[in-house]
């Protein structure tokens, strides 16, 4: 067991060291500043794109299916676009077919329409729906409410617009009650709904910069000749797989899909981005994995190499402690200390280094560095330090004290 002098001498002489050679120091830990700019980066990078992914599917809604004619991923897009359009009669014999559903609601998009307020305009999806599209997406108005089922029947000229929306057209303005111009027609704003923030790392699809109006509305604007999305919401407690097979099942009879052919039609959940997503982290995990483990072992042969060439250069000095009666282990130990505390340095030069470079990359993707990351680069390069400082350890505190003075 070392004693506390034993510790205490050993991490002075071990930091004297490295003091006395502070540029040959820091030139050895660079494969392990490269190494761990590297492993902190990716961990940055990915914690931050789940953080705002798991930000933006939780407003999917985890009991929220979207069919569709066509797949967020996986199927070949020329075989989504032969497919036939989704209409608003599918939707409406899905709704009084599918009894295990609390909400089917159809929703009907156009991109970058431009909304006018007197001088002021901005463009954004518009959105024809129903009042229960509520419930399937959980907005929540933060002033005013949705529309209702009799202005939706009625195809009064009524909308729902974001939170970006609303701050660019009313800067000094209460929007309620105000008229904005949508495709040429007026619309009186009856509500504005709470700040989401980006999704999937963009304001495009964010609910901010849309608007939402009565599906009536909608199609006398821009036409019916269009594929509608239907969002499906489960009733509590229902099982999810099953779910979706009535779903399917449901919807190929109204489209008279025969048993054994194939559906013409897609069905969509969060779950589809979360898989999509973990399988890119594990690419990137992998692709990080190879070129941190190449970097560290060139800095751990670094290290190595520096610290043979410390116990040649240190010799006599080894053999004269060893003469003074300094034990095997007090000797192993400094060295170790002296490895350890140089790929530690490389550690903390190279966190220092990410810090800002994650601010950067948080201006294109978002990014976050949790303590766990910063935790897990130290001991990653404590680690490498003891692993590339134990043979040269272990050659120094087998010296013979006779031998190691007699060194010229």
């Amino acid at each position: 067991m070392l004693r506390l002098y034993e510790f205490k001498e050993g991490i002075s002489i071990a930091f004297g060291a490295i003091a006395d050679n502070k540029m040959r120091s820091i030139l050895t830990t660079l494969g392990i500043v490269i190494g761990v700019v590297v492993v902190t980066l990716m961990a940055t990078v990915i914690e931050g794109l789940g953080m705002a992914l798991d930000k933006s599917i939780s407003s999917l809604g985890a009991d929220v299916y979207y069919l569709s004619k066509w797949d967020w991923f996986g199927s070949e897009w020329w075989k989504s676009r032969n497919r036939k359009d989704v209409t608003f009669r599918e939707a409406e014999l899905l709704k009084d077919q599918l009894h295990i559903a609390e909400a089917v609601v159809p929703v009907v998009s156009t991109w970058q329409q431009t909304m006018k307020y007197r001088n002021r305009s901005v463009k954004g999806n518009i959105n024809g729906t129903e009042p229960a599209y509520e419930l399937t997406s959980g907005v929540v108005p933060a002033d005013g409410r949705f529309f209702n089922e009799y202005e939706a029947a009625a195809g009064r000229p009524v909308c729902v617009i974001g939170a970006d929306v609303a701050s660019n057209l009313f800067e000094r303005e209460d929007p309620l009650g105000k008229t904005i111009k949508i495709g040429g027609f007026s619309y009186r704003i009856i509500g504005v709904l709470e700040k989401e923030g980006e999704f999937l790392g963009t304001s495009f699809f964010s609910k901010d910069t849309q608007a939402f109006i009565p599906a009536e509305n909608f199609l006398k604007m821009f036409g019916s000749n269009r594929s509608i999305d239907i969002h499906v919401k489960m009733f509590p407690g229902v099982d999810k797989e099953d779910a979706k097979e009535e779903m399917i099942g449901v919807f190929r009879s109204i489209r008279g899909v025969k048993p054994g052919e194939e559906i013409d039609f897609g069905v969509n959940t969060q779950d589809f981005l979360k898989q999509i997503f973990d399988s890119v982290v594990s690419t990137i995990g992998v692709v990080g994995f190879l070129i941190t483990s190449l970097s560290l072992l060139v800095g751990g042969v670094g290290i190595m190499n520096i610290m043979f060439v410390s116990v040649k250069e240190r010799t006599r000095e080894i053999g004269t402690r060893k003469a003074l009666g300094a034990k095997r282990r007090s000797i192993l130990f400094q060295f170790l200390v002296e490895a350890a505390t140089l790929c530690l340095l490389g550690g903390l030069i190279g966190l220092a280094l990410s810090f800002p470079l994650s601010l950067i990359i948080d201006e294109v993707l978002p990014s976050k560095m949790p303590v766990w990351v910063v935790v897990l680069s130290l001991t990653i390069s404590i680690g490498v330090g003891l692993i590339s400082g134990i043979i040269p350890a272990w050659t120094a505190a087998r010296m013979d004290p006779v031998d190691a003075l007699r060194y010229e």
